[in-house]
């Protein structure tokens, strides 16, 4: 019997083994691709994270923070006080996981650091919370008693701040260090400016560590340390800026107004000695004011219309063309009409037979008019903007801003008109200051500034030097214009008393514009300009207050300041009289 071989079952098992053997080749090609391209994930698109974690483990690397630069004031005999500096506090923060006894937490924690007791039991509902923050710069004592109470989850640890020794003294002029980003900056004020000099720079210590996590401080050790920030010492004199800041201060109070600013400046050299801005504030709780309009220096942030201080900036042009001399005259008639606008001097007097001088003492607007349709409205602006009002002034302060002449851009009669006597245009309190005190300077304008010198981590000094911005006008015309503003005073102001000393000055009352209509409300800037001794200055005041109340013109609000702040530097700076 032949026997008979079914060779389909040995096809068939022959294709499943090859089946299998491809199924074999498949995975074996694809557990190897998966591993190439993990490979690829962990070798190359993550290697500086794998790198640092094998770092992490076998080195050490540690950044070291610099001490922030400080901030200092000076006083006559060259004495130097902290007005920015730092200090260290203690945070408390809790970690809620370990808490045991929550109201007994919130119950004898809160009162001591002023913290509602449901406040904290909200910050401890997540019993995983592993960090919950509840106050930073705590006093030492504060942080004793706190301790004392040995609560689990409740701890404290260093947190260095900025520290502001003289509370709201030149606040405007510091700014703070606040938070931005989640990282520590300068805002506003010097802190801005010169953020990255007093900020300085981090140093690092790298090292490879043993099984046990220890430093080596061998092989592949490396340092750099860090590098401290400058510090700015400033040409703030503290008992000058001290006083003028009490003195607006009490004028702000007396009058009921609503702001003001307060400038004294060298006009030879542009370095200002005192600057006070109201409302002001605390840098140290910086986070407790409500508005942050606050935060801005009314001296170089804030536009207002300067009103008849104004006028001796038209008269300077009017000299220096030779168009007009102090003894010109022209006839007052109370009045000027230009096209159908009409306008008039204060309480509608008229002067009759006025000679420029005149003009200035009795600050009347139709003389005003008079020299600038004398010049011309494009020379007229030619010298507006020569004394600086159209653009910064270059001040070493955060946010300076320039004046708003676009009214005289416009070229009307009308405009050019208003603006000779300090209406339609606006300027900051800086720019009519140093505008004022390049007339004292011989027609010289300086740029101001207010570091005197910045000192490096290595005591290297960098010290300001006086910039001229430009000449103005001639030290002749400079000279008539002063002897105008001594028979301004002399004349014009009878709160001003001082005997031994020529003093040159002009006020300024000006209506404020309506901010929802044309025309003007019946609220007042007031603003008194003055330097001295005249012919030799060493010092300029200026002062402006926003809508006083009960009270019309500047003449009797800040004339009475001046003179007392004029006779205190007098005496201060022990500056012989020239009468």
């Amino acid at each position: 019997m032949r026997c008979q071989i079914d060779y389909s079952v040995f096809k068939m098992k022959k294709k499943i083994g090859n089946f299998r053997y491809i199924i074999i080749i498949f995975v074996i090609f694809g557990a190897t691709g998966c591993v190439l391209v993990r490979l690829f994930y962990l070798q190359v698109l993550n290697h500086n994270f794998y790198s640092a974690l094998a770092e992490g483990q076998h080195g050490f690397n540690e950044k070291i923070i610099p001490q922030r630069g400080e901030i200092f004031i000076q006083e006559k005999g060259g004495i130097w006080h902290p007005l920015a500096t730092n200090r260290n506090w203690q945070a408390v923060f809790l970690v809620p996981k370990e808490v045991t006894e929550k109201n007994e937490v919130a119950q004898k924690v809160g009162p001591l650091l002023g913290i509602p007791e449901e406040k904290i039991l909200d910050k401890l509902k997540n019993p995983d919370d592993l960090y919950e923050p509840l106050q930073s710069k705590v006093n030492d004592d504060l942080v004793k008693k706190i301790k004392d109470l040995n609560l689990s989850g409740v701890y404290t640890i260093p947190d260095g701040w900025r520290w502001y020794p003289q509370g709201t003294l030149a606040s405007h002029i510091l700014g703070f260090v606040g938070i931005k980003d989640n990282q520590r900056v300068g805002q506003y004020g010097l802190e801005e400016y010169f953020e990255q000099e007093l900020k300085g720079r981090s140093g690092f210590m790298e090292s490879q560590k043993d099984a046990l996590g220890r430093s080596l401080l061998v092989n592949n050790y490396s340092f750099e340390p860090a590098q401290n920030g400058d510090n700015l010492y400033l040409t703030l004199d503290q008992n000058v800026q001290y006083t003028v800041q009490n003195k607006l201060k009490s004028v702000l109070e007396k009058w009921h107004a609503s702001g003001g600013c307060a400038i004294v400046m060298e006009p030879k050299s542009g370095a200002i000695r005192a600057m006070v801005s109201f409302p002001d504030f605390d840098p140290n709780e910086y986070n407790k004011v409500e508005n942050i309009d606050v935060f801005l220096n009314s001296c170089t942030q804030k536009l207002y219309e300067p009103g008849s201080v104004f006028k001796p900036i038209t008269m300077a042009a009017g000299l220096d063309t030779n168009i007009i001399n102090p003894e010109t005259t022209y006839v007052d008639t109370g009045s000027v009409k230009i096209g159908e606008y009409t306008i008039a001097n204060a309480q509608g007097k008229i002067y009759g037979l006025s000679s420029m001088t005149n003009v200035l003492e009795k600050s009347i607007n139709t003389g005003a008019i008079f020299v600038e349709r004398q010049i011309g409205g494009d020379t007229f602006r030619k010298y507006i903007e020569a004394f600086g009002f159209d653009k910064p002034l270059g001040i070493d302060l955060e946010g300076e801003v320039s004046g708003n002449l676009k009214n005289i851009d416009e070229k009307y009669e009308i405009n050019f008109a208003t603006a000779s006597f300090g209406q339609g245009i606006s300027v900051t309190p800086l720019e009519m200051a140093f505008s004022i005190g390049a007339i004292a300077n011989s027609g010289k304008l300086m740029q101001p500034y207010i570091v005197e010198k910045i000192v490096d981590a290595n005591g290297k000094e960098q010290i300001t030097q006086p910039k001229m911005i430009r000449q103005v006008i001639s030290s002749a015309t400079a000279g008539k214009l002063t002897a105008m503003l001594v028979s301004t005073v002399l004349n014009g102001y009878d709160k001003i008393k001082i005997d031994d000393y020529f003093v040159a000055g002009k006020t300024g009352t000006a209506q404020i514009p309506n901010k929802d209509k044309r025309g003007y409300s019946e609220e007042t800037n007031h603003t008194f300009a003055g330097y001295a001794p005249a012919y030799n200055p060493k010092f300029l005041i200026f002062l402006s207050i926003e809508k006083p109340q009960g009270i019309e013109f500047a003449s009797e609000s800040l004339a009475p300041v001046f003179s007392e702040l004029a006779q205190y530097l007098f005496n201060y700076y022990n500056i012989p009289p020239d009468r």
